[in-house]
């Protein structure tokens, strides 16, 4: 196969480049995944490479498996051996042949974002330290950050009263994890970076086994994480990175873009490559994205272009509100979809923030139009899906004491938060877990543990340890399948969470989805299920097949492309975030994360503000984001009004739509013309405002918005429909 087939001159020049390290500056939609892939398929065809011998990462499942199934496709299956995938997945199963080293055992559990804020909770409370002032998820945030940065409790740094409050709690939390035999995400980065930098001799064997490192997504690695990198090309030094600083975007998770000048300096022989042509969108997208990121400092500057030609211009909408802007967003969808120049699919609504989605999702209901979110509640997420999970990770790792709690009384045994504390009291007299003693009440219960617990709450206990001890038993020859119907049956969890309401049912089906997904996955091993499950993303549990709109944030947007693109919400203070406004490398940020939302669009691309926002109940005044004056007028069509804001501004809620079951209707309420009812120069009656003087009046989104100065608190803008203005005359 000619491996060089429909490459351009850049994207040759990296895949066919000799050992050494070298760095791709991958613009946006220029192929990286191509060049990877090609680059794996092209050592072992060409170069001779064992896949064996090949290692290649990337951050999520979707990318690996995208990867992977291209690599297998171009070398007609003979991949046996090589490692792909995620950072994380990869660490797992290092950490897994390799925990003779580790203060964990192989048989370690991953623990959930949710396990890991509640582990938080715990250790706050063990601390005697109150969760009101010392925000569960604010500290979990610095412990993550710390991780990262490869520093433990005793490695934190105690600057402050905070800090010191911090380091305490990261001690008491890591305590708990250990005696749990579990690791939180950070962990898989922080054992593995470690295990290579203090035992030489595993390090060794790895560096020598991996003649060619290839990294995917770059700009997004943090410190451990170019820390793994390095020690695992120290032998071959054949390290071969792909990445763009321009689309680094997860700084507040660790993410540092400088990695990529990090890797200039400990590699000045390095071969530099750009790859500049993009496939994915039109030149004004382009010209548009460009003309953002320039202005950040300390980049690398590219020339993105295309031969799909200029394309139609962006549009710049101007809304009254945010409730407005949601609608506005809606109705152009379905004018698309009713016309038949695009299918409801085709479209992304971006935002800055989750709780932007709000209005959105209220337009769409109120549309009664289906669409699709990404990074709300995930399928993993839900009470149910977290229950069967902590079942199983309790067979698996009965040391896994978030698990058992969650699941001791479910269904309702009796055992209640006392008997609860007790078994862990005892438990810790005899320096075991909870679990582990509950094991031990099926072989046998001595006088100071019945007397600890008690005799009611003993025969409850026991009755639960042997349900486990049983399960535990079986998951030695049973496959996850099957271990999940015997638990389902031998519980009657299905009793608990189906009573015949629509809930109910909805909460059974997610049930019975999970065990689908168990039967897809039968030739696993547990701890592989279990593995695989703790590690999957948002961006994994997006739902390709459904044909309608896609929601999700900025941030969720990393490696997707749409049609059509809407991004909402640029108003100061939200994009860029008010928590940029005073920091300059947050402000970087901000932009980048603009620059990734841009360059999601293939054709069409909508830049929406609005007049005011909705703050705690209140409409307030906002200003267009900062980022707008940067993009030149000849590449959008501007539907901003012509009139210029001043004074006041009031906007009472928007009515809601009325209710439409097909994308036809909403498309058709939006077409008739609205005639003003109103002119300058007329005087009206407000009831609350008193008279005032009408000085214009537009038709924006299907409604008549009226510039009026009222004698006694001054300029309003208000919607005609709901502001009920009696004429009093010219």
């Amino acid at each position: 196969m000619d491996f060089l087939k429909d490459l351009n001159n850049q994207q040759k020049q990296a895949v066919t480049a000799g050992t050494g390290p070298v760095l791709v500056l991958a613009g946006p939609g220029s192929g990286k995944t191509r060049v990877l892939t090609q680059r794996i398929a092209y050592l072992i065809a060409r170069q001779g490479v064992r896949p064996f011998n090949i290692l290649a990462v990337t951050f999520t499942n979707k990318a690996a498996k995208e990867m992977e199934e291209r690599v297998t496709d171009l070398l007609s299956g003979q991949t046996n051996g090589l490692t792909l995938g995620t950072f994380h997945g990869i660490c797992a199963r290092i950490l897994r042949r390799e925990a003779d080293h580790l203060p964990v055992t192989s048989s370690y559990v991953i623990f959930d974002a949710d396990d890991q804020v509640s582990l938080v909770k715990q250790a706050l409370k063990d601390l005697n330290l109150d969760d009101k002032i010392h925000r569960p998820l604010s500290v979990h945030a610095t412990i993550s950050n710390a991780k990262n940065d490869l520093l433990g409790p005793e490695d934190f740094p105690p600057n402050t009263y905070r800090d010191e409050v911090i380091r305490r709690v990261y001690q008491r939390y890591q305590e708990l994890l250990l005696l749990s035999n579990g690791v939180d995400f950070d962990d898989l980065l922080l054992y593995t970076a470690r295990l290579f930098d203090e035992n030489e001799e595993v390090r060794k064997r790895y560096a020598r086994r991996y003649e060619h490192v290839l990294v995917d997504e770059f700009q997004d690695t943090n410190l451990a994480q170019y820390a793994l990198v390095k020690h695992l090309a120290s032998f071959h030094h054949n390290i071969f990175v792909v990445g763009d600083a321009d689309q680094s975007i997860y700084r507040w998770r660790g993410a540092d873009y400088r990695n990529v000048l990090r890797f200039e300096e400990d590699y000045p022989d390095a071969q530099l490559i750009l790859l500049e042509q993009n496939y994915r969108s039109t030149q004004n997208i382009l010209d548009i994205a460009t003309a953002v990121i320039e202005r950040n400092p300390y980049r690398t500057p590219k020339r993105l272009f295309t031969e799909r030609g200029a394309g139609t211009k962006a549009t710049l909408y101007e809304a009254a509100s945010d409730q407005e802007e949601a609608q506005y967003v809606v109705e152009q969808i379905a004018t698309f979809v009713v016309k038949k120049q695009a299918e409801p699919g085709d479209f992304a609504i971006m935002y800055r923030t989750n709780a932007q989605s709000r209005l959105l999702e209220e337009a769409f209901l109120r549309a009664n139009l289906p669409y699709k979110i990404v990074g709300a509640q995930r399928f993993y997420g839900r009470r149910e899906i977290k229950d069967m999970i902590a079942f199983l990770r309790l067979v698996h790792n009965p040391r896994d004491e978030v698990s058992l709690f969650r699941v001791i009384n479910l269904p309702p045994r009796g055992i209640g938060a006392k008997t609860i504390q007790n078994l862990r009291t005892r438990a810790q007299q005899l320096g075991i877990s909870a679990g582990e003693l509950l094991l031990q009440l099926t072989q046998d219960v001595d006088s100071p543990t019945e007397e600890a617990l008690g005799g009611r709450a003993l025969n409850v206990l026991i009755g639960f340890a042997h349900l486990l001890h049983t399960w535990r038993s079986a998951a030695e020859t049973e496959t996850p399948l099957a271990l999940l119907d015997r638990i389902i049956a031998e519980t009657g969890y299905r009793d608990l969470i189906d009573d015949s309401s629509d809930e109910g049912r909805d909460r059974w089906e997610n049930v019975l989805e999970f065990r689908r997904l168990a039967t897809e996955r039968q030739d696993r091993p547990l701890a592989t299920f279990l593995e695989e499950i703790a590690l999957v993303s948002d961006q994994d549990t997006l739902d390709k097949t459904s044909n309608a709109p896609t929601l999700l944030t900025l941030h969720a947007a990393k490696g997707l492309e749409f049609p059509n693109v809407f991004i909402t919400g640029l108003n100061e203070g939200v994009l860029p975030h008010a928590r940029s406004l005073e920091d300059p490398e947050e402000m970087m940020e901000e932009r980048r994360l603009f620059y990734v939302g841009i360059t999601r669009a293939k054709d069409r691309l909508f830049l929406l503000y609005s007049q005011t926002r909705n703050t705690y109940g209140y409409p307030d005044y906002v200003e267009p984001s900062r980022f707008l004056d940067d993009i030149p007028m000849e590449l959008m069509n501007d539907e901003r009004p012509q009139e210029t804001s001043y004074g006041d501004v009031y906007l009472p809620r928007r009515a809601p739509a009325p209710q439409s079951t097909r994308w036809e209707e909403i498309s058709t309420r939006s077409a008739p013309a609205l005639q003003p009812e109103y002119a300058a120069g007329m005087r009206v009656h407000h009831a609350a405002w008193g008279e005032g003087l009408v000085l214009n009046s537009k038709i924006q989104d299907n409604d008549e918005i009226l510039d009026i100065f009222f004698e006694e608190v001054g300029l309003k803008r208000v919607v005609a429909s709901l502001a009920k203005l009696q004429v009093m005359g010219k």
